[in-house]
């Protein structure tokens, strides 16, 4: 009997993915590019499975039922297209080849329609949930050629999280619709994390609480409305003890790393022109915290302020409560605002309530208020942003006042608080019918002949004013992004 699908890739990832198609009945073959982690996985984890190991791509592709299915679970880049190319003569028409990493998606669009014109249908997937995931239920969002979804959902659904009988997967669009939306859940998990952070260390250095102190306050969030995954790993890790019986989080090095998928959330938002304020600085947050040797220096030449909060804690717990959930809505609302000129720019036709159900389970960013935000699209698929919508509107006006009171500590304490700060700024930005652009359409007209439209004349008719008297009539062309 031939193997259902093959998986190239035994790391971690790869690894659980094999395992957990294993344990809902599927045959699956595997290869690894050093063929000792293939024997050492069938001795491990795979003994007295159904697992087949093979030693080469082609006994790979041999070892596979027709059509042939080949995940990739590899390095993103150009071990993905060494792959491909490899793979492509050993595949017959209308054979199947998916990239489960996090590839960036104009590459997945590039090798979707490379691969369409040799028959060879492709399949890029976002794939959320970390090692726990993989192993029992991730978040998965397929993208590429529909051509091939029939023939892979039966897999895929039966290994994604389930969520009341619903599978945290379902098709996402043409393309590299699945690897953008993956990217984008990506970078609102860089947000989350970030104002987490960004409340933690109100928490302790603004009011002065021990880990112990911060686990119970963590632990009470996750019963009400911030109950979600990235809530639940903050209290367990605020809990846990070194062999000395110190909180071990004291004792990590205070520099982040990334892996480059928050970054390109920014850049895709700024080339379409969505204002992604949130993610941004969150991605900025973790390259300042890199230049930890930096930062040591530059405090004893830029001390901090030495002022000490005075007031109540518990009244500040709550407005530090209300700054995350306010900040985790406007993180999901400026996610989803991208998501929606993605699909417009590049034909997705993505289904926002459908992706709201695949996050709800198995992904790093599940939390409780996804079934709000499904809900808010269900009302209205033409939603232009989720903070229009009714129950986020009065989400952030119960929120408000804390908001600005955590935000004013940070800022009295010297306590950095970007995302925090950002959203804040977002959100009063997005609620005022006139901001001072006026002023900067005038002054760009003044040195660069840009022009300016007029709020007396119809929108869409430019004019140009010769500011110092000997400037001229010419103008530069009007664009905008």
């Amino acid at each position: 009997m031939k193997a259902n699908i093959g998986l190239i890739g035994l790391a971690v990832m790869g690894q659980n993915l094999v395992l957990n198609m294993n344990d809902h009945g599927f045959k699956v073959a595997v290869y690894n590019r050093t063929l000792r982690v293939v024997d050492e996985f069938l001795a491990g984890p795979a003994k007295n499975t159904q697992i087949v190991g093979t030693y080469s791509l082609e006994e790979l592709v041999d070892s596979l039922e027709s059509p042939r299915i080949v995940m990739l679970m590899v390095k993103a880049g150009d071990v993905v297209d060494q792959y491909i190319d490899k793979l492509v003569p050993l595949l017959a028409v209308g054979d199947i080849i998916v990239d489960g990493g996090n590839s960036l998606f104009t590459d997945t669009n590039r090798r979707t329609a490379a691969l369409k014109e040799k028959n060879i249908n492709y399949i890029g997937t976002g794939v959320s949930g970390g090692e726990e995931g993989a192993r029992h239920g991730p978040s998965i969002m397929p993208g590429g050629n529909k051509a091939a979804w029939p023939t892979v959902k039966p897999i895929f659904q039966a290994i994604s999280a389930q969520l009341n009988g619903d599978p945290c997967c379902e098709w996402v669009g043409d393309n590299g619709a699945g690897h953008y939306v993956k990217m984008v859940h990506n970078g609102i998990e860089y947000g989350d994390i970030q104002i987490i952070c960004e409340a933690y260390q109100l928490l302790s250095e603004g009011l002065g609480l021990s880990a112990d102190e911060m686990h119970s306050i963590f632990a009470e969030w996750n019963q009400g409305e911030l109950r979600s995954y990235l809530i639940e790993i903050t209290v367990n890790i605020l809990a846990y003890k070194d062999e000395d019986g110190q909180p071990l989080v004291d004792k990590i090095l205070d520099t982040a790393g990334q892996k480059g998928t928050g970054k390109w959330t920014g850049i895709n938002a700024l080339e379409l022109g969505i204002p992604l304020t949130l993610i941004g600085e969150s991605v900025f947050a973790r390259c300042l915290s890199a230049q930890k040797s930096e930062r040591v220096k530059a405090t004893q030449v830029l001390p901090k302020r030495s002022k000490a909060f005075t007031g109540d804690k518990q009244v500040m717990i709550n407005a530090i409560r209300d700054a995350l959930y306010a900040a985790k809505i406007i993180s999901y609302a400026q996610g989803f605002r991208l998501m929606r000129e993605a699909s417009k720019e590049y034909n997705f036709s993505i289904n926002y309530g459908e992706i709201a159900l695949m996050w709800r389970g198995g992904c790093i960013i599940r939390s409780q208020f996804l079934n709000d935000i499904k809900q808010a699209y269900n009302d209205n698929p033409e939603l232009e942003n989720l903070l229009l919508a009714g129950f986020f509107v009065d989400a952030m006006t119960r929120a408000d006042e804390g908001w600005r009171i955590a935000v004013i500590l940070a800022i009295e304490l010297g306590i950095p608080t970007p995302a925090f700060s950002s959203a804040l700024a977002y959100y009063d930005g997005y609620r005022t019918e006139r901001l001072p652009a006026n002023l900067l359409q005038a002054q760009r007209d003044y040195f660069g002949a840009h022009t300016y439209e007029r709020t007396d004349k119809p929108r869409g008719e430019f004019f140009h004013t010769d500011w110092t008297g000997h400037g001229g009539k010419t103008a530069s062309s009007t664009y905008s992004v």
